[in-house]
């Protein structure tokens, strides 16, 4: 397989496996109205960063496919690292999240380690 539609692929399932945590997230939260409670007008600038911040493996599963070498390694490197740190320290310790964010985790560092082993020759 192509390292670009590798690297593609994997943020297709880092994606996923996002919006598959958020899900159980909110459907928890929910329940847990207090939750809802203590962000109170955060909300708003905490969907926001959400938004920024899921956004990076969204764009990721189209520039792995499109741009060139040396932009595409690095820009996978820095994504990777960001949606990392994002992962470890936005998360919770409920079951499910802990699963996914598991998987996202070694994910991530399949990506950083495939874009540092990559090199200019196909």
């Amino acid at each position: 397989m192509h390292i670009k539609t590798k690297l593609s692929t994997l943020w297709v399932v880092v994606m996923l496996n996002l919006i598959f945590a958020d899900i159980l997230s909110i459907i928890v939260q929910l329940i847990d109205q207090s939750a809802l409670e203590i962000m109170g007008d955060d909300v708003r600038l905490t969907m926001a960063i959400a938004a920024v911040i899921t956004n990076i493996p969204i764009l990721m599963i189209y520039f792995s496919r499109v741009l060139p070498y040396r932009i595409n390694r690095l820009l996978n490197i820095i994504a990777a690292i960001l949606t990392l740190i994002f992962v470890i320290g936005g998360g919770s310790t409920l079951p499910h999240y802990l699963i996914c964010a598991g998987i996202e985790v070694m994910l991530l560092l399949f990506i950083i380690y495939s874009a540092l082993q990559w090199s200019s020759t196909p």
